[in-house]
């Protein structure tokens, strides 16, 4: 690949491989695509576009639209004129996407087709944003974005960048509930990319053909993406989780490499035809963002016949801290399949209790790190990037134990955070619109085992005296509320919540019954 010199932040990405195998495909997008030279040049044209409508260096840029070529345009363009890349989470109902946008100050905003009713109903509540742009069909009043992005001049800006800038801002959710804005640097991205290229399966090349399919929301989707770009690859961008179309395109474009959370891979073994698909060009998948059983790997491994290595890191870390190779992967299994790996060169890793002390090999504790990719804080929430950011070290929330070998486990997690198909949910959110209802006195919101989603949200509401509500309302009335993989799968009553004495609900007892006879708490 292109050596790692010519390339010091994410805007040289486009412009390096451009210089250097400027017909080489970059992208492909329902048939469509995109060459190295034509993404550079776009990248260019987008980002004259963004100065010209008055966006300055490390202005946000917000951007709702499920998986496309378009984003990787817009993303480069923002980077090249040092400004910051917000990805909306589609999933989100119109309340949240406005929140995301004022919160991120976007001044620009680029909108799919199937968004545009939401962005219409939430237009007059955005504060800041002075530019839409239709991004795949025409709409009155916006710019459309083939149009506009053509009428810019394709000379490269040129706008100087530092590692220290932020390149995209991503939103977790919150468990306050609002999401917080994580700011991923050049820095953060540059501490991560050359080993990821170097390390991760067999080391990656110009002919490598990836597959992107996780939404470009999350690091898992857009930072796999980034990766395949940064070692000259070809990557294969499908518009949604769709495991006919996955099974479709990997021998139709001889796909090389794939990054699925186990839900996904558990779809794909699911699907009709899955033994008869040729995956034999296959050498490398990647999976994490949530837990693995260990039947479901070994299901995984039997059927696509290559190299496996689990990926264990959280947005505010730019995605990957711990690595477990495919060498630790045993078609018949073995405990360290059940492990996260361990720390990646440049990442420090250490389990600690309540008081940041560590303990002892083969305790649980809270997973901290410390590394060069952990994010520059989260946007304008000083205090809570102090919490989240001690001494350099960043705690993850998540508590696990490390073995003698220095391989780290998940156990449990320490914020109440549920992992459903690889989507964090944080119970406040769904908690706080389910107090909303009038019959709801009391609400607990828990994860429990699900064979397909991995952790299913479910609601324990205590009613309120002679009132009667059932599950099917209070779901009904959640889903207008919160985005849709947040809604409680099932719902129990119950008299009362068990409480501490200073009135925190115990989660832990409420999770206890449905986890009973469970290694690990998680699933």
């Amino acid at each position: 690949m292109t050596t790692d010199i010519d390339i010091a932040c994410l805007a040289d990405i486009t412009r390096a491989h451009a210089a250097a195998r400027p017909s080489a495909v970059a992208l492909v997008y329902q048939g469509r695509e995109t060459t190295y030279r034509e993404l550079d040049e776009r990248a260019s044209r987008v980002a004259n576009g963004l100065i010209a409508a008055g966006l300055g260096p490390q202005a946000r840029v917000a951007y709702l639209d499920k998986n496309s070529d378009r984003f990787f345009e817009v993303l480069f363009g923002a980077a090249k004129a040092n400004q910051v890349m917000v990805a909306v989470n589609w999933r989100l109902a119109p309340p949240e996407v406005a929140y995301v946008i004022n919160d991120a100050m976007a001044e620009a905003l680029f909108v799919g087709q199937d968004f545009f009713p939401v962005i219409e109903k939430i237009l007059p509540e955005l504060r800041t944003v002075k530019k839409v742009i239709a991004i795949d069909a025409p709409h009155e009043g916006w710019e459309h974005y083939p149009e506009w992005r053509d009428a810019q001049p394709a000379d490269d800006p040129r706008v100087p960048v530092s590692e220290d800038d932020v390149a995209i801002q991503m939103y977790t959710s919150g468990t306050t509930g609002h999401p917080k804005g994580a700011q991923l640097t050049n820095g953060n991205f540059f501490a991560l990319l050359p080993g990821a290229v170097r390390e991760w399966g067999p080391r990656w090349s110009e002919n490598d053909v990836n597959l992107v399919v996780m939404p470009l929301f999350h690091i898992a989707g857009s930072g796999w993406g980034i990766v395949g770009l940064y070692a000259g690859a070809k990557d294969i961008v499908l518009r949604d989780v769709v495991p006919a179309e996955i099974l479709r395109v990997i021998p139709e474009y001889r796909v090389t490499r794939a990054l699925f959370v186990p839900a996904v891979m558990l779809f794909l073994l699911q699907t009709p035809g899955v033994q008869e698909t040729d995956f034999s060009s296959l050498q490398f998948i990647a999976y994490g963002a949530s837990p693995i059983p260990l039947d479901l790997l070994r299901n995984a491994v039997a059927t696509f016949k290559c190299q496996f290595a689990q990926l264990y890191g959280l947005t505010e870390t730019t995605g990957t801290v711990t690595y477990l190779p495919p060498e630790d992967h045993d078609p018949n299994g073995n405990p360290r399949m059940r492990s996260c790996g361990k720390p990646l060169p440049g990442v420090e890793v250490r389990i600690v209790d309540p008081e940041g002390r560590d303990v002892p090999l083969g305790q649980v504790g809270e997973i901290i790190c410390r590394s060069k990719q952990v994010m520059k804080g989260y946007w304008n929430l000083p205090e809570e990037t102090a919490k989240a950011i001690r001494d350099g070290w960043f705690y993850t929330g998540d508590a696990g134990y490390m073995d003698a070998d220095g391989y780290v486990y998940i156990y449990d997690r320490v914020k109440d955070m549920i992992v459903s198909g690889g989507e964090n949910v944080y119970p406040a959110e769904v908690e706080s619109a389910l107090f909303g209802h009038p019959a709801v006195a009391d609400v607990a919101v828990i994860g429990v085992p699900d064979d397909k989603w991995g952790e299913a949200v479910k609601a324990i509401v205590v009613k309120k005296p002679g009132m009667e509500v059932s599950p099917e309302e209070l779901i009904a009335f959640a889903r207008e509320r919160i985005a849709g993989y947040k809604v409680p799968k099932s719902i129990d009553f119950a008299e009362a919540l068990p409480r501490n004495p200073s009135g925190k609900i115990l989660k832990r007892e409420l999770r206890a019954p449905y986890w009973a006879g469970r290694e690990r708490q998680v699933n």
